[in-house]
C-alpha cells in the first residue's frame, strides 16, 4: 500500500512518532484539490487518543477536499536545522 522508505535510517520508530506528534502543535495537511492540483494547508492541531485534531470551518476548500478524498497526508516539522556548505 505504501512505498518503503528510501533512507530507512531515518525512520522514527513508533514510541518517537509518538512523542513528536504529543510535542508539536503545528502541521501542514496535503489533499487532492480543486481539479486535481494538490492542496495543502498549514493548520495547528492537537493529537489525542491516537487522532489528529484540527480547527476547521464547517465549508471550506480543506471540507471539501477531505470530502471528496479521504485520502490525505498530514506533515510535522519537529527541528528543522540548517547545516550550511562546507
Amino acid at each position: 500500500m505504501f512505498r518503503e522508505m528510501r533512507r530507512s535510517k531515518q525512520l522514527l520508530s513508533r514510541e518517537d512518532t509518538l512523542a513528536v506528534m504529543n510535542r508539536c502543535t503545528n502541521g501542514v495537511l496535503a489533499c487532492l484539490g480543486d481539479d486535481g492540483y494538490p492542496y495543502a494547508v498549514p493548520l495547528s492541531y492537537v493529537y489525542f487518543n491516537d487522532k489528529i485534531y484540527f480547527h476547521s470551518a464547517k465549508v471550506g476548500h480543506k471540507i471539501d477536499a477531505i470530502t471528496k478524498n479521504p485520502k490525505v497526508s498530514f506533515a510535522v516539522i519537529d527541528e528543522d536545522t540548517i547545516v550550511s556548505e562546507e
